[in-house]
């Protein structure tokens, strides 16, 4: 819901920031500001200030910035309406009337949560009846005492198709409400109205502010259809937005700063049992995106727990994919996989919390789980599988939209690259970290001479000193508009890029990484280049016609041929057929060169836009302009 401007004004003035954080910082008056210890870090010295005045709080060791509605939705993990509600109420304020339609709906809801508190009420008391006697047996077998059945609400559906139907209709609730919630089964083609939950144990599936929204049931007969079985879709209920134990789940995670996320609801009953509390589950599928920002309200590195079978293998790999474009700086996952055979209920049973504990200190950062799932994929013992991996982490990479984390991922995942493709490299010294890469002297024999230059193995690119790259160059390369004109803009860079592959392919049998790395923003070339690289993996070594047949099987040799039409490349020589090699191979690689510092550049410049827009310091006005002024020199060179 949204708020007026004036109602949100209007309750930060009647309640201060100072009121609300000294609840939980210990706080001392300095000026006209508030200092204290963070309560987003452990620190020793006081590095977080509020200002009644300007109505915000800072903390200078996590960068965390916001006003009093964020502070609760960050240490409470309160979403915006629970926020706005909790300061209203404290400020006596009336929250502002909705529309007639919503007020409705919102009316209906509400009989909703009373049919679904019903609900409950009733399952816990058949529990505890003579016919809950099986149910309680097996939760028996299942080592859960009393007073955790308890804590979970846990209770039994009786295998009668009017049970609940029948203690609801005495209650004076109506048939279309208890449907409507998910709990009878009703339409036009059934006579009477059935319970949905029979002969199961229940669950009660609670929204974050704790109250029952939908069920799941553990079925006791074997032979039952569905093992589990979840509420359908209800007005309360979308199982794609919610997590099982979330309520509870949320202060211990709080305080404990993590969170561990199941496959089950018995796993999540297990390991609080157990004394792990911070603990959730998706509702019977794989993590949406919605639930993702959940866990991440809970803690910035959720840990999910799989089995280590293959189920569990193939459910990680489809997070990997989820997550990867929402991660975003500070905020990330792990995952823990458990001995195969075992859940998380069968490893608290045999070796207590402690080995649960272990193998979530073990959990790996997302970062591995990425590169172990594309290495796991083939056997990367050819150059043309090589340069396939290659391709893999490059698409991986571009999967992550915030730019800050997709630059430390190629980093990072190109510096494991090196060392798997090219473990026992002689010719050069590795460099230290501020040089980046091998730096060696390299031979092109047959391509008109040999020629020495500075290269980055780590990233396939020339390094940054053009006087030193551009020493060898031919009289034509240095009329080229790539040096006399300064800049040709990305665009026309990636074309260039393209053409002088398409026209020369050996190109490839050095520089397929650098190929694979580079960000591409046109949609169509980028899909070209990957085919090209997976062409020269699978044919090489290619020519231009070999290519060229290749590109037509596979339908886009239609961009090939628009791109040669193009009359803007017509000047710049080096990227056609009857170009020499030496000038080809030396053009190609300074624009490379040049396209690949203009990305990093942009991609900074847009985080730096964006903190500068959160946070207007003198420090990020300073980082902005340093990184335009660099762009700008770029293109002039």
């Amino acid at each position: 819901m949204s708020f007026p401007k004036s109602f949100l004004d209007e309750l930060k003035n009647r309640v201060r920031v100072s009121e609300v954080v000294g609840r939980r910082v210990k706080l001392t008056r300095k000026g006209r500001e508030f200092v204290g210890l963070s309560p987003f870090n452990n620190e020793k010295t006081p590095s977080f200030t509020v200002n009644d005045d300007k109505q915000f709080y800072h903390c200078f060791s996590t960068g965390e910035h916001g006003d009093i509605i964020k502070f609760l939705e960050k240490t409470e993990n309160l979403s915006f309406l629970e926020a706005v509600e909790r300061l209203a109420a404290e400020a006596g304020m009336e929250m502002p009337q909705r529309d007639p339609r919503e007020a409705a709906r919102e009316e209906k809801r509400t009989d909703l949560y009373d049919v679904m508190s019903a609900a409950q009420d009733y399952f816990v008391e058949s529990l505890k009846r003579g016919k809950g006697a099986e149910a309680r047996a097996y939760l028996t077998r299942r080592g859960l005492s009393a007073e955790t059945i308890d804590r979970f609400g846990i209770g039994f559906a009786p295998d009668d198709r009017a049970g609940l139907k029948s203690y609801m209709l005495g209650r004076d609730f109506k048939l279309p409400q208890m449907i409507e919630a998910g709990l009878l089964i009703g339409g036009e083609d059934i006579r009477e109205p059935y319970d949905r939950f029979r002969n199961r144990v229940m669950f009660p599936i609670a929204d974050a502010r704790g109250r029952v929204v939908a069920f799941g049931g553990r079925a006791l007969d074997p032979a039952a259809k569905a093992k589990y079985m979840n509420s359908p879709e209800t007005p309360l209920f979308h199982k794609g937005r919610l997590l099982y134990n979330l309520a509870q789940a949320r202060k211990p995670a709080y305080d404990g700063g993590m969170v561990v996320a199941v496959e089950g609801y018995m796993d999540v009953v297990a390991l609080g049992q157990a004394g792990i509390d911070p603990v959730v589950a998706p509702l019977g599928t794989a993590l949406t995106e919605e639930q993702i920002g959940l866990l991440w309200r809970l803690a910035p590195e959720p840990v999910l727990c799989f089995d280590g079978d293959k189920a569990g293998i193939r459910a990680c790999s489809q997070c990997v994919e989820r997550v990867l474009p929402l991660l975003k700086p500070g905020h990330s996952l792990r995952f823990a996989l458990l001995p195969e055979g075992q859940d998380p209920d069968d490893l608290v049973r045999s070796g207590g919390k402690e080995a649960m504990q272990t193998v979530l200190e073990a959990a790996k950062p997302l970062s591995e789980m990425v590169w172990d799932k594309e290495v796991a994929a083939g056997t990367w013992d050819t150059p043309e599988r090589k340069a396939q991996l290659q391709a893999r982490i490059g698409a991986v990479i571009r999967e992550i939209a915030d730019p800050t984390v997709q630059t430390f991922y190629r980093d990072a995942l190109n510096e494991k690259l090196d060392h798997l493709l090219r473990p026992h490299r002689t010719g050069g010294a590795r460099s230290g970290a501020a040089g980046g890469g091998w730096q060696n002297q390299r031979a092109w024999p047959g391509r008109g001479g040999a020629r020495t230059g500075t290269f980055s193995a780590k990233k396939g690119r020339f390094g940054q000193n053009k006087d030193l790259f551009l020493g060898n160059a031919t009289p034509q390369l240095k009329q080229s508009q790539l040096v006399r004109g300064g800049d040709v803009g990305a665009a026309k860079r990636e074309r260039l890029l393209i053409l002088t592959l398409l026209n020369h392919p050996w190109l490839l049998d050095e520089h397929s990484e650098a190929v694979a790395l580079a960000d591409f923003g046109d949609r169509e070339l980028d899909k070209i280049r990957n085919e090209i690289i997976d062409i020269a993996a699978l044919y090489a070594p290619l020519d231009r016609e070999g290519l060229r047949g290749h590109l037509d099987k596979r339908g886009i040799s239609d961009i090939a041929r628009r791109l040669e039409s193009g009359a803007a490349l017509k000047s710049e020589t080096f990227a056609w057929p009857d170009a020499p090699n030496d000038e080809v191979e030396d053009a190609w690689l300074h624009l490379l060169h040049w396209h690949d510092r203009a990305s990093d550049l942009q991609n900074e410049l847009k985080a730096a836009e964006r903190a500068l827009a959160e946070e207007l310091t003198d420090e990020n006005l300073a980082r902005l302009s340093a990184l335009k002024d660099e762009l700008a020199r770029l293109s002039k060179l």
